[in-house]
């Protein structure tokens, strides 16, 4: 099962990338502008999510747009959990224990792009990492 450790790798390889602790633990940041969590068992949170996220690790990232979250939830809804917060902003949470490594990388670094201005994108396709 893939750890924060392995979300860590996948974010020290993207340009401007920085990671912060906050009140709901671990947290990636680009320019400022939040890309991956990890998800804390807020009151907010519907009850039955909570129990998931208090009981397991669930990480949230942005995505390009709700269809994107629409499209993954509808592909394993089992490992991607509906909403957890009544934020508008297109964005998904997965269960870690449900993701493998590969997939892990794919939605840390697209989740990144959605987020890096077109300088630090444009210096990740340099890097070979399009």
């Amino acid at each position: 099962m893939p750890t924060l450790d392995d979300i860590r790798r996948v974010a020290a390889r993207l340009p401007g990338s920085e990671e912060r602790m906050t009140t709901g633990g671990a947290a990636w940041f680009v320019r400022r502008k939040l890309y991956a969590w990890e998800i804390h068992p807020w009151p907010s949170i519907p009850d039955d999510v909570r129990a998931i996220v208090a009981s397991e690790l669930v990480v949230g990232v942005k995505v390009d747009d709700r269809m994107d979250a629409l499209a993954l939830s509808e592909m394993a809804p089992d490992v991607f959990l509906r909403t957890t917060t009544a934020w508008n902003e297109p964005k998904v949470a997965f269960r870690m224990a449900g993701i493998d490594l590969e997939h892990l990388g794919e939605l840390v670094t697209e989740a990144w792009r959605v987020q890096a201005p077109r300088y630090l994108r444009r210096e990740l396709e340099a890097l070979g990492d399009s």
